[in-house]
């Protein structure tokens, strides 16, 4: 009987042996679980960061090697123009002012005429004579048409216009580049200047000459004419006077028949001024700033 009792104390001792290694056993397997996904867990966080950081810096990088690249692009645009400006002041070569004028110059054509006009504003804003858009009678024409530079015929939407000073506004839908403006009390009698027209129908003709006079007074009664020598024929009222900074100081307007280069353009300041009011009247907003 001792020796069967001792028997069991042994086998209970060694099964509460088993029992406790078999629990260690299993602690020691969970923590070991817990804290290798622990450490995955941390790994993938700092993964996760380190992929976060450098895709912000590859994304700053793109947009500043993008801003970059604009910036010399638009640099270079700027360049080109002073250099064009340069030869047209400086010589002959006006070819860099019409080339980047030209694609904002329109003409006009009616079921009755044809002129030109030019585009003044992003919108699709042109401006020319009042004339050319009448009739036999002296009524609006129809069928209105502005072809651009790229020979489309689009039509064109009549917005306003002022009779005593013979300027008219129309729309063409689309995004385009305007033509600016200079101060026309800045004239200078003797500067070069170009003309850009649509003469006998021959498109987007340019002829050059100078400021003959300044302030000459039209049928109207008003001295508020530019005098030019450079060639005027019927087609080229409504097109842009322009100068060697490339920009509008008058607009074709009339010449006087029986003499040798007497044309004459309505100063820019009051195309400006009679444009918006024009728009202000019609769209309550200002087209010209």
């Amino acid at each position: 009987m001792p020796l069967q009792r001792h028997h069991k104390i042994l086998i209970g001792s060694f099964s509460t042996i088993v029992i406790i290694f078999m629990i260690s056993t299993s602690v020691f397997l969970y923590l070991l679980f817990v804290k290798t996904n622990v450490n995955y867990a941390t790994l993938n966080q700092k993964i996760n960061g380190i992929e976060k950081d450098t895709n912000s810096k590859i994304t700053g990088l793109s947009e500043g090697l993008i801003e970059t690249k604009n910036l010399i692009g638009s640099e270079l645009g700027s360049l080109n123009k002073e250099l064009d400006l340069l030869k047209a002041s400086a010589g002959e070569d006006f070819s860099g002012i019409i080339e980047s004028s030209i694609s904002s110059v329109v003409t006009i054509r009616t079921n009755s005429g044809q002129g030109t006009g030019f585009i003044i504003n992003s919108g699709g804003y042109i401006v020319t004579n009042a004339h050319v858009l009448s009739d036999s009678n002296g009524n609006l024409a129809s069928g209105i048409q502005a072809i651009t530079s790229d020979g489309n015929a689009r039509t064109a939407e009549f917005i306003g216009y002022d009779g005593n000073l013979d300027i008219a506004v129309l729309k063409i839908s689309g995004t385009w580049n305007a033509l600016e403006f200079d101060d026309s009390n800045d004239v200078q009698v003797g500067e070069k200047v170009i003309a850009i027209g649509n003469p006998l129908g021959l498109q987007f003709s340019v002829s050059q000459g100078i400021v003959s006079a300044v302030h000459r007074t039209g049928s109207n009664g008003l001295e508020v004419y530019i005098q030019t020598d450079a060639a005027l024929n019927p087609g080229n009222s409504g097109g842009p006077l322009i100068n060697t900074n490339g920009k509008v100081i008058g607009i074709n307007n009339f010449k006087i028949g029986g003499g040798e280069n007497l044309g004459f353009a309505l100063e820019s300041n009051y195309i400006i001024e009679t444009v918006n009011k024009i728009s202000q009247e019609e769209l309550q907003q200002e087209l010209i700033n």
